[in-house]
């Protein structure tokens, strides 16, 4: 099994598409390790797994906890680690931070959200040797509405700035959410490191979902959103039935029963 790469990564531009998918555990990291070639530890568990409002609710250790099970169930794909909302507000605080991620998990990157205001940061990382992903567009911990970008010419112009910025940083990739299919266009064309889609159209290198969303075991879909399978019926028919055994003494059988 070959090891995915950022190099092999940044060959993929105008190439081949990168699929990416989120992962928190072990279970689903070692699933989606045969597939993807990124696996993002993101902060999206803050609402998936612990039900929290907003991803800037999630703390750093919490993150490193899942990062480092991840991490250790993958052999193939690229991991790269979603700093929470708060930990790099400034170069210094954000390489503190991330040489702690990097430690403790062994994560192949991390990723920021941002363009032109965190630039330096990211500069100041790659110079360090923490490999960065960046992330334009709709950025979760920061925004105060999830609405589409890139309708209003001034919006358009600023995500595109952001993102002509954070592809000469030193950023090995980045995140283009929830923006219009012409603006993510024009974004992949002129951008040199690869873009990554997240409800920004086929028009990106890759693409990213959370998996979760992608199994059907959330509450809420966004329309970028494709369902490819329904888990949360499946379980409740599982569980309806794992009851139904157990209260008719059907379970455990023999089959399941230490003689």
């Amino acid at each position: 099994m070959t090891k995915i790469t950022i190099k092999k990564i940044l060959k993929k531009k105008n190439k081949s598409n990168i699929t990416c998918l989120t992962a928190y555990s072990k279970n689903i990291a070692q699933i989606i390790d045969k597939y993807c070639d990124i696996i993002l530890v993101g902060d999206s568990l803050a609402n998936v797994l612990y039900g929290m409002k907003n991803t800037k609710e999630i703390k750093l250790d919490t993150m490193i906890l899942h990062g480092r099970t991840v991490k250790n169930a993958t052999k193939r794909s690229l991991v790269v680690f979603d700093m929470p909302y708060n930990t790099y507000s400034n170069k210094f605080l954000a390489y503190k931070n991330a040489k702690k991620v990097m430690s403790l998990t062994k994560c192949d990157g991390i990723k920021l959200e941002g363009g032109k205001k965190i630039v330096n940061i990211i500069k100041y990382l790659t110079k360090k040797g923490i490999p960065v992903m960046g992330h334009v567009g709709l950025l979760p911990q920061t925004s105060s509405s999830f609405k589409v970008k890139g309708r209003k010419s001034l919006q358009r112009k600023h995500i595109f700035e952001d993102a002509m910025t954070i592809s000469k940083s030193g950023a090995f990739a980045m995140v283009i959410e929830c923006v219009v299919e012409s603006l993510a266009k024009i974004i992949t064309k002129n951008s040199s490191i690869p873009t990554i889609g997240i409800g920004a159209s086929k028009y990106c290198d890759g693409q990213i979902l959370v998996t979760d969303d992608m199994l059907g075991l959330s509450s809420y879909f966004p329309r970028f959103v494709k369902k490819y399978l329904d888990l949360n019926k499946l379980i409740d028919k599982s569980v309806k039935n794992y009851v139904k055994d157990v209260k008719m003494r059907k379970f455990p059988s023999w089959k399941n029963t230490y003689k």
